[in-house]
């Protein structure tokens, strides 16, 4: 069995989220007599969210790079980092890391074509939705990515920064989040919604509007887990 190695801290909460699936998928696959083992070293969000805004690619990668050759000495046989935004260096990442590396966003893909969507939305933080690595990744699938317009970017990101990244989630932040939702759903004619932020599971629980809501975090776990016991994710 494979050794996992976690970059975590990029929030707290959904740290917590990720141990908490794989621990429950690997049970689901192996039942109770073990678990699996797993490293985690939390890295400080605001450094990278300071790296990211400031777009100080070159200092972003050595500072992820420095984590992940952390849970190479410690002994991972393979890494993954439990957040969607430092995926825009991933394919740097993955060329200098040590070890193998699971994208979140190569995953998600994968259950997009598996659930034979062409059209989804997208929500996370404004450098995922403004960048271009999902769009990228999901073009290799045929598969269109639309965002929020500017204004509702805006409101997620303040609330992401504000509230959810804290670990509070207002009803009141849900519905506004849901609304947001709902005119994609009706004016952009998405079949799905990709949650690109590993907290939002945490404030949208449940599928909503007749169209599948992707967990990033949950799809991204299950993986793990798959490669960890040594199946191809």
């Amino acid at each position: 069995m494979k050794k996992v190695g976690m970059i975590g801290g990029f929030g707290p909460e959904a740290t917590l989220d990720y141990y908490r699936l794989m621990i429950d998928h690997y049970r689901k696959q192996r039942g109770g007599e073990s678990l699996p083992e797993i490293i985690i070293y939390s890295m400080d969000i605001y450094t990278l969210l300071n790296l990211v805004g400031q777009k100080r690619w070159e200092d972003l990668i050595g500072w992820l790079l420095k984590g992940i050759d952390t849970l190479y000495k410690a002994g991972a046989d393979f890494g993954i980092i439990s957040a969607n935004t430092p995926h825009i260096v991933f394919d740097r990442l993955r060329s200098a890391s040590p070890i193998p590396l699971i994208s979140i966003v190569e995953e998600t893909s994968k259950k997009a074509k598996e659930m034979g969507l062409k059209r989804v939305g997208l929500l996370g933080t404004s450098f995922t939705m403004q960048a271009n690595f999902f769009q990228k990744e999901f073009d290799v699938n045929n598969i269109s990515i639309v965002v929020p317009r500017q204004e509702d970017q805006d409101y997620i990101q303040h609330k992401l920064m504000t509230e959810i990244e804290l670990g509070q989630f207002l009803e009141e932040t849900r519905n506004g989040l849901l609304r947001i939702v709902e005119q994609m759903v009706n004016e952009e004619k998405i079949e799905g919604l990709i949650l690109g932020c590993t907290e939002l599971p945490l404030i949208l629980t449940k599928d909503e509007f007749n169209i599948p809501f992707l967990n990033t975090a949950k799809i991204h776990a299950e993986s793990v887990i798959r490669y960890c016991l040594g199946e191809k994710t």
